[in-house]
Protein backbone atom coordinates (compact mmCIF):
# COMPACT_ATOMS: atom_id res chain seq x y z
CA UNK A 1 0.00 0.00 0.00
CA UNK A 2 2.51 2.21 0.86
CA UNK A 3 4.53 1.41 -2.78
CA UNK A 4 1.32 2.32 -4.24
CA UNK A 5 1.04 5.70 -2.96
CA UNK A 6 4.45 6.26 -3.72
CA UNK A 7 3.86 5.79 -7.11
CA UNK A 8 0.86 8.05 -6.91
CA UNK A 9 3.05 10.73 -5.49
CA UNK A 10 5.13 9.85 -8.72
CA UNK A 11 2.96 9.88 -10.87
CA UNK A 12 2.47 13.39 -10.28
CA UNK A 13 5.98 14.30 -11.72
CA UNK A 14 5.41 12.50 -14.74
CA UNK A 15 2.51 15.17 -15.37
CA UNK A 16 4.64 17.98 -14.26
CA UNK A 17 7.13 17.02 -16.85
CA UNK A 18 4.82 16.49 -19.97
CA UNK A 19 3.12 20.33 -19.01
CA UNK A 20 6.60 21.56 -18.40
CA UNK A 21 8.81 20.28 -21.18
CA UNK A 22 6.29 18.12 -23.43
CA UNK A 23 7.88 15.05 -23.19
CA UNK A 24 9.86 12.42 -20.64
CA UNK A 25 6.77 10.91 -19.07
CA UNK A 26 7.16 7.31 -20.20
CA UNK A 27 10.46 7.87 -19.14
CA UNK A 28 9.42 8.23 -15.64
CA UNK A 29 6.35 6.20 -15.70
CA UNK A 30 7.79 2.98 -16.89
CA UNK A 31 10.10 2.65 -14.11
CA UNK A 32 7.72 3.73 -11.37
CA UNK A 33 5.70 1.05 -12.00
CA UNK A 34 8.25 -1.82 -12.18
CA UNK A 35 10.59 -0.94 -9.49
CA UNK A 36 8.29 0.95 -7.17
CA UNK A 37 4.66 -0.79 -7.40
CA UNK A 38 6.20 -4.21 -9.04
CA UNK A 39 4.43 -4.61 -12.31
CA UNK A 40 5.74 -6.83 -14.76
CA UNK A 41 7.48 -4.81 -17.30
CA UNK A 42 5.15 -6.14 -20.60
CA UNK A 43 2.59 -5.21 -18.63
CA UNK A 44 4.24 -1.49 -17.48
CA UNK A 45 4.71 -0.54 -20.84
CA UNK A 46 1.19 -1.40 -21.90
CA UNK A 47 0.24 0.98 -18.57
CA UNK A 48 2.34 3.44 -19.46
CA UNK A 49 0.81 4.05 -22.86
CA UNK A 50 -2.44 5.04 -20.79
CA UNK A 51 -1.38 7.12 -18.66
CA UNK A 52 1.00 9.07 -21.26
CA UNK A 53 -1.55 9.30 -23.60
CA UNK A 54 -4.52 10.52 -21.13
CA UNK A 55 -2.26 13.08 -19.43
CA UNK A 56 -0.64 13.99 -23.31
CA UNK A 57 -4.39 14.29 -24.62
CA UNK A 58 -5.23 16.68 -21.51
CA UNK A 59 -2.38 18.87 -22.46
CA UNK A 60 -2.87 18.96 -25.85
CA UNK A 61 -6.35 19.81 -25.84
CA UNK A 62 -5.32 23.27 -23.66
CA UNK A 63 -2.90 24.01 -25.97
CA UNK A 64 -5.21 23.48 -28.33
CA UNK A 65 -7.60 25.75 -27.27
CA UNK A 66 -4.88 28.19 -27.15
CA UNK A 67 -4.21 27.71 -30.56
CA UNK A 68 -0.30 25.88 -30.17
CA UNK A 69 -1.30 22.67 -31.88
CA UNK A 70 -0.84 22.11 -35.85
CA UNK A 71 -3.70 19.41 -36.13
CA UNK A 72 -1.50 19.09 -40.24
CA UNK A 73 1.47 18.09 -38.74
CA UNK A 74 -0.23 16.11 -36.27
CA UNK A 75 -2.06 14.09 -39.27
CA UNK A 76 1.38 14.20 -41.59
CA UNK A 77 3.39 12.71 -38.11
CA UNK A 78 1.20 10.74 -36.36
CA UNK A 79 -0.67 8.66 -39.27
CA UNK A 80 2.57 6.50 -39.77
CA UNK A 81 3.43 6.29 -36.31
CA UNK A 82 -0.22 4.85 -35.32
CA UNK A 83 -0.37 2.23 -37.87
CA UNK A 84 3.32 1.26 -36.84
CA UNK A 85 2.19 1.23 -33.15
CA UNK A 86 -0.65 -0.72 -33.35
CA UNK A 87 1.09 -3.62 -35.80
CA UNK A 88 3.85 -3.75 -32.67
CA UNK A 89 1.50 -4.16 -29.73
CA UNK A 90 -0.77 -6.44 -31.55
CA UNK A 91 1.70 -8.61 -33.43
CA UNK A 92 5.36 -8.59 -32.82
CA UNK A 93 5.41 -8.21 -28.88
CA UNK A 94 3.19 -11.00 -28.09
CA UNK A 95 5.18 -13.15 -30.28
CA UNK A 96 8.81 -12.48 -28.78
CA UNK A 97 9.52 -15.55 -26.73
CA UNK A 98 9.81 -15.29 -23.24
CA UNK A 99 13.18 -16.43 -22.99
CA UNK A 100 15.64 -14.80 -25.66
CA UNK A 101 18.77 -16.99 -25.17
CA UNK A 102 20.79 -18.18 -22.60
CA UNK A 103 24.50 -17.80 -21.53
CA UNK A 104 25.49 -20.13 -18.60
CA UNK A 105 23.11 -19.66 -16.19
CA UNK A 106 22.04 -16.28 -17.38
CA UNK A 107 18.47 -15.99 -18.62
CA UNK A 108 18.27 -12.81 -21.02
CA UNK A 109 14.32 -12.77 -20.67
CA UNK A 110 11.70 -10.44 -22.51
CA UNK A 111 11.42 -8.56 -19.45
CA UNK A 112 14.69 -7.71 -19.42
CA UNK A 113 14.93 -7.38 -23.15
CA UNK A 114 12.33 -4.67 -22.86
CA UNK A 115 13.93 -2.96 -19.48
CA UNK A 116 17.47 -3.09 -21.41
CA UNK A 117 15.89 -1.27 -24.67
CA UNK A 118 13.98 1.04 -22.15
CA UNK A 119 17.57 2.15 -20.73
CA UNK A 120 18.90 2.50 -23.93
CA UNK A 121 16.35 5.17 -24.82
CA UNK A 122 16.16 6.68 -21.65
CA UNK A 123 20.51 7.39 -22.55
CA UNK A 124 19.79 9.15 -26.05
CA UNK A 125 16.81 10.96 -24.73
CA UNK A 126 18.94 12.08 -22.53
CA UNK A 127 21.69 13.35 -24.82
CA UNK A 128 18.67 15.39 -26.80
CA UNK A 129 17.92 16.86 -23.76
CA UNK A 130 21.34 17.81 -22.31
CA UNK A 131 22.68 19.06 -25.27
CA UNK A 132 21.99 22.72 -26.02
CA UNK A 133 19.21 23.38 -29.00
CA UNK A 134 20.21 26.63 -31.19
CA UNK A 135 16.92 25.47 -33.35
CA UNK A 136 14.45 25.38 -30.29
CA UNK A 137 13.96 29.21 -30.38
CA UNK A 138 10.50 31.13 -30.63
CA UNK A 139 10.32 32.43 -34.49
CA UNK A 140 8.24 35.25 -35.99
CA UNK A 141 8.11 32.54 -39.10
CA UNK A 142 4.63 30.92 -39.26
CA UNK A 143 5.12 29.44 -42.54
CA UNK A 144 5.97 25.87 -41.68
CA UNK A 145 8.42 24.08 -44.26
CA UNK A 146 8.01 19.99 -44.44
CA UNK A 147 10.52 17.62 -45.29
CA UNK A 148 8.00 14.91 -45.70
CA UNK A 149 9.82 12.09 -46.62
CA UNK A 150 12.01 12.42 -43.32
CA UNK A 151 8.62 13.52 -41.15
CA UNK A 152 7.22 9.98 -42.42
CA UNK A 153 10.52 8.40 -40.96
CA UNK A 154 11.02 9.81 -38.07
CA UNK A 155 6.88 8.90 -37.30
CA UNK A 156 7.64 5.07 -38.49
CA UNK A 157 10.99 4.85 -36.05
CA UNK A 158 8.77 6.78 -33.29
CA UNK A 159 5.66 4.07 -33.54
CA UNK A 160 8.24 1.28 -33.04
CA UNK A 161 9.85 2.76 -30.11
CA UNK A 162 6.21 3.10 -28.61
CA UNK A 163 4.94 -0.06 -29.48
CA UNK A 164 7.94 -1.64 -28.01
CA UNK A 165 8.60 0.05 -24.68
CA UNK A 166 5.77 2.32 -24.21
CA UNK A 167 7.08 5.65 -24.65
CA UNK A 168 5.48 8.45 -25.85
CA UNK A 169 8.66 9.79 -27.76
CA UNK A 170 8.06 13.35 -27.45
CA UNK A 171 12.09 13.40 -27.09
CA UNK A 172 12.14 12.51 -30.58
CA UNK A 173 9.01 14.23 -32.13
CA UNK A 174 9.62 17.66 -30.64
CA UNK A 175 13.81 17.79 -32.27
CA UNK A 176 12.33 16.50 -35.20
CA UNK A 177 9.12 19.17 -35.50
CA UNK A 178 11.84 21.91 -34.88
CA UNK A 179 14.29 20.77 -37.25
CA UNK A 180 12.24 19.08 -40.23
CA UNK A 181 8.99 21.39 -40.14
CA UNK A 182 11.04 24.74 -39.00
CA UNK A 183 8.03 24.71 -36.06
CA UNK A 184 8.50 27.43 -33.25
CA UNK A 185 8.87 25.45 -29.91
CA UNK A 186 6.21 25.77 -27.87
CA UNK A 187 3.70 25.26 -31.06
CA UNK A 188 6.34 21.84 -31.60
CA UNK A 189 5.41 20.73 -27.85
CA UNK A 190 1.65 21.31 -28.30
CA UNK A 191 1.61 19.53 -31.46
CA UNK A 192 3.80 16.82 -29.57
CA UNK A 193 1.29 16.26 -27.07
CA UNK A 194 -1.59 15.31 -29.69
CA UNK A 195 0.81 12.99 -31.55
CA UNK A 196 1.85 11.47 -28.14
CA UNK A 197 -1.61 11.06 -27.11
CA UNK A 198 -3.08 9.00 -30.23
CA UNK A 199 0.16 6.85 -30.79
CA UNK A 200 0.36 6.04 -27.03
CA UNK A 201 -3.73 5.00 -26.59
CA UNK A 202 -4.20 3.03 -29.81
CA UNK A 203 -1.14 1.05 -28.83
CA UNK A 204 -3.09 0.46 -25.28
CA UNK A 205 -6.05 -0.80 -27.31
CA UNK A 206 -4.07 -3.48 -28.72
CA UNK A 207 -3.51 -4.70 -25.39
CA UNK A 208 -6.38 -4.65 -24.47
CA UNK A 209 -7.38 -6.65 -27.75
CA UNK A 210 -4.49 -8.93 -26.50
CA UNK A 211 -5.99 -9.81 -23.37
CA UNK A 212 -3.55 -8.03 -21.21
CA UNK A 213 -4.70 -8.26 -17.26
CA UNK A 214 -5.58 -4.92 -16.44
CA UNK A 215 -5.65 -3.48 -12.41
CA UNK A 216 -8.04 -0.56 -13.94
CA UNK A 217 -8.05 1.00 -9.94
CA UNK A 218 -4.38 0.74 -10.45
CA UNK A 219 -4.16 2.81 -13.56
CA UNK A 220 -6.98 5.09 -13.33
CA UNK A 221 -5.68 6.60 -9.78
CA UNK A 222 -1.61 6.80 -11.52
CA UNK A 223 -3.29 8.59 -14.29
CA UNK A 224 -5.45 10.70 -12.42
CA UNK A 225 -2.28 11.97 -10.37
CA UNK A 226 -0.36 12.64 -13.48
CA UNK A 227 -3.25 14.59 -14.86
CA UNK A 228 -2.94 16.70 -12.01
CA UNK A 229 0.79 16.95 -12.51
CA UNK A 230 0.46 18.01 -16.07
CA UNK A 231 -1.83 21.42 -14.95
CA UNK A 232 0.96 21.78 -12.69
CA UNK A 233 3.77 21.45 -14.86
CA UNK A 234 2.07 23.86 -17.30
CA UNK A 235 1.44 26.25 -14.44
CA UNK A 236 5.27 25.87 -13.55
CA UNK A 237 6.08 26.24 -17.30
CA UNK A 238 5.28 30.00 -17.12
CA UNK A 239 7.60 30.67 -13.99
CA UNK A 240 10.40 28.47 -14.95
CA UNK A 241 12.69 28.80 -17.98
CA UNK A 242 12.34 25.81 -20.10
CA UNK A 243 15.98 25.37 -21.01
CA UNK A 244 17.54 25.34 -17.54
CA UNK A 245 14.76 22.82 -16.65
CA UNK A 246 15.16 20.28 -19.94
CA UNK A 247 18.77 20.10 -19.20
CA UNK A 248 18.37 18.97 -15.67
CA UNK A 249 15.96 16.72 -16.11
CA UNK A 250 18.17 15.18 -18.86
CA UNK A 251 21.14 14.40 -16.16
CA UNK A 252 18.52 12.48 -14.05
CA UNK A 253 16.90 10.94 -17.16
CA UNK A 254 20.71 9.80 -17.87
CA UNK A 255 21.27 8.75 -15.05
CA UNK A 256 18.09 7.03 -14.47
CA UNK A 257 19.49 5.07 -17.67
CA UNK A 258 22.64 4.07 -16.55
CA UNK A 259 20.93 2.55 -13.45
CA UNK A 260 18.69 0.38 -14.97
CA UNK A 261 20.69 -0.52 -17.30
CA UNK A 262 23.28 -1.94 -14.54
CA UNK A 263 20.57 -3.47 -12.49
CA UNK A 264 18.96 -5.75 -15.39
CA UNK A 265 22.51 -6.76 -16.39
CA UNK A 266 24.54 -7.46 -13.68
CA UNK A 267 22.51 -7.39 -10.06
Amino acid sequence: MATDLMGYFLAILVGISLGLIGSGGSILTVPILVYIMGIHPVLATAYSLFVVGSSALVGGTKNALQKKVDFKTVFIFGIPSIVVVYIVRSFVLPVIPDILFTVNNFQFTKPIALMVLFAIVMILASVSMIRPCPHCTESNDSTLKYNYPMILLQGTLVGTLTGLVGAGGGFLIIPALVLLAKMPMKMAVGTSLFIIAFNSLLGFSGDLINGQPINWYVLLAFTTSAVIGIFIGMYLSKKIEGNKLKTAFGWFVLAMGVYILFKELFL
